[in-house]
């Protein structure tokens, strides 16, 4: 197939297209993603839930579908658009000239090459009325966090926030800013869910089977990114915190390493359970993540019978096992067992 690029005033209209893009646009997602929110809060009357997002759904749209349902669940939006107010003022100059409410300060984990460091924040909060329509306006929090004195040559992290919340003190200042960091660790569940677990790969008969083989994946993603950001930030906790003793033992056996006497740290079963999925632990390799890589499997005599390798397949749950019921050259078949349920190869 060959493509062919030319400025949008030279192309040639193509008979029949209606001159928009088929299906539904990207920015309904955010609105129904809070729909779906909001059906959740119906049935769930006594937990409180939030609706946490990124820039893409600086919407008014989104604000406005959340006051016509009466506001079900908070919502908290990374703001992108530095909005007109009323009164003709540009909305973040408008909250960063009031009082400062104080400041915090957090570690930004390690990312894209860049090391963790400690951040120092100063925090503005002001009630605003965003235009919305004629003659129309919604009322919401803008909350703008900006970096003191960051490092030379990085760059400052500076958070504008929108909610239906009110935040007229430094605690619920803060809270808002703890709920929106936390949206990264929720970027990693998801990251692991469909990047390492592959589950829109998925081709599955039934949706019975779906849901199952999706639930199960969920505590495999939930069990994989808390042992990476534990490991990460307390890499010497007792390795006996997150391990049964037969599973660290394992962690050494499969390696062809003699489980030592005393109790490993976290940080050096990690690294094991990793090895066995292709990490190399170099001196420069930094530590074990989420990183898709061609299979890598144990010796077959290992495998063979129903020799349990919940170890080595994924440090996961600790009331499922897996277990190797056929292997041939070229595939492995593998039963689950828990509580409740025995998935096989024929419904994963």
């Amino acid at each position: 197939m060959r493509l062919l690029f030319r400025h949008p005033a030279n192309r040639r209209p193509i008979p029949g297209w209606p001159g928009q893009r088929p299906g539904i646009k990207e920015s309904t997602r955010w609105v129904e993603g809070y729909e779906r929110v909001a059906e959740l809060a119906a049935e769930l009357p006594d937990t409180r839930l939030v609706y946490v997002a990124d820039r893409e759904s600086d919407m008014i749209e989104l604000m406005a579908r959340a006051g016509d349902l009466d506001t079900p669940a908070d919502w908290l939006l990374r703001a992108q658009h530095d909005r007109a107010l009323p009164d003709g003022q540009k909305l973040w100059q408008t909250v960063t000239s009031g009082e400062e409410l104080g400041g915090i300060s957090f570690t930004l984990p390690a990312r894209h090459g860049q090391k963790a460091r400690v951040v120092r924040q100063q925090l503005w909060a002001r009630v605003v009325d965003l235009p919305h329509g004629k003659n129309k306006t919604i009322r919401a929090t803008c909350v703008i966090a900006k970096e003191l004195d960051p490092p030379a040559g990085s760059t400052p992290v500076e958070w504008r926030l929108l909610t239906n919340r009110r935040a007229e003190t430094l605690a619920e200042v803060v809270e808002l800013m703890d709920w929106y960091r936390a949206r990264w660790e929720i970027e990693i569940l998801f990251h692991i869910l469909k990047n390492g677990c592959r589950i829109e790969s998925l081709q599955l008969r039934t949706i019975d089977g779906l849901q199952r083989a999706i639930a199960l994946y969920l505590i495999v993603s939930w069990r994989i990114a808390f042992l990476m950001r534990f490991g990460r930030t307390c890499p010497d906790l007792p390795a006996d915190l997150f391990f049964d003793q037969d599973e660290w033992h394992a962690a050494y056996l499969l390696n062809k390493k003699k489980p030592p006497a005393d109790r490993p740290t976290l940080n050096q079963v990690l690294r094991l359970v990793a090895m066995l999925g292709g990490f190399l632990a170099r001196k420069g390799d930094g530590e074990p993540g989420l990183r898709r890589r061609s299979p890598v499997h144990p010796p077959a005599k290992r495998l063979r019978g129903e020799l349990c390798i919940r170890i080595w397949f994924l440090p996961c749950i600790r009331k499922y096992k897996f277990y190797c019921t056929n292997m041939t050259k070229q595939n492995m078949i593998f039963e689950c067992q828990g509580p409740g349920s025995i998935i096989r190869d024929s419904q994963i």
